[in-house]
């Protein structure tokens, strides 16, 4: 990391401490705090206070693990999240930890790359990049069962007057005429999929599509270039995978009439 990201880490590490532990007491699993406390912080500590403090919230809800003395507060199983409240105000929640990764050993469903070769080759990220795949080749459609379309990607809104950004959005229609709503985080490289996110999705779509059933769908680009698909919910404090599903884009020619035979086999 160049010193300059060193400096810049270290620093955010000294604010987000010092609003926690200007609100911790021992036992608490929740408490708020207001974003100008991360100002008044980092001039306290006389440390360079970015000009836009949502940066280092979303440092530490999407990008970065809490400081270590933070963490070490944990109860066992659990971890810290930062959470919108409403305008200008956060919390910090102390939930069960998750790690939604990709199950080793699944078997991967070859689907006939329909990415069209030029949106591959000037693909600007790994997220981007991601969103394309999954749109090209219809993987909402298959992985779910329904017809998707997008609505919009990397949509920006606000929830109770807290900015989210939701990676992408469908609607659908199942073989019935339900309609659907399904809010899609992608994630490549080192990113990982995160609960803040999810349930920010699903709050967005409870309010604004209330009428429709909304389903979390997640993706995770692999090393190999598999596309983990999962299928997420929350309950009981809890992030639960409904499914997942492992997908890997090919060429037509090499999927095998022993490929066929098989997803013949798990389809039945």
């Amino acid at each position: 990391m160049p010193k300059a990201d060193r400096r810049g880490a270290a620093a955010y590490d000294s604010i987000i401490e010092a609003v926690f532990f200007a609100h911790y007491r021992k036992g608490a699993s929740s408490f708020e705090f207001a974003r100008e406390e991360l100002r008044d912080a980092g001039n306290r500590l006389r440390v360079a206070v970015p000009k836009n403090l949502g940066d280092v919230l979303y440092t530490y809800r999407y990008r970065r693990a809490l400081p270590d003395a933070v963490r070490q507060t944990c109860s066992a199983g659990n971890e810290w999240i930062i959470s919108g409240v409403r305008a200008g105000r956060y919390a910090l929640r102390l939930v069960p930890i998750t790690r939604i990764e990709p199950q080793a050993g699944r078997y991967r469903i070859k689907v006939p790359d329909a990415t069209p070769e030029i949106v591959a080759q000037h693909a600007l990220s790994d997220e981007q990049a991601l969103l394309a795949r999954v749109r090209y080749n219809r993987l909402i459609d298959i992985f779910t069962g329904i017809t998707t379309y997008s609505l919009q990607n990397h949509l920006r809104t606000q929830v109770e007057g807290v900015q989210i950004e939701i990676d992408e959005l469908y609607l659908g229609i199942g073989k019935n005429g339900a309609q659907y709503v399904l809010p899609v985080q992608a994630k490549g490289g080192s990113d990982r999929i995160g609960r803040v996110q999810l349930e920010q999705d699903i709050e967005y779509c409870a309010r604004q599509f209330s009428k429709l059933i909304a389903r979390a769908i997640a993706a995770q680009l692999m090393e190999d270039g598999t596309i983990a698909m999962f299928e997420l919910t929350v309950a009981n404090e809890r992030v639960e995978i409904v499914d997942e599903r492992h997908y890997k884009l090919v060429p037509a020619s090499e999927i095998t009439p022993g490929d066929l035979d098989e997803m013949k086999r798990r389809e039945q």
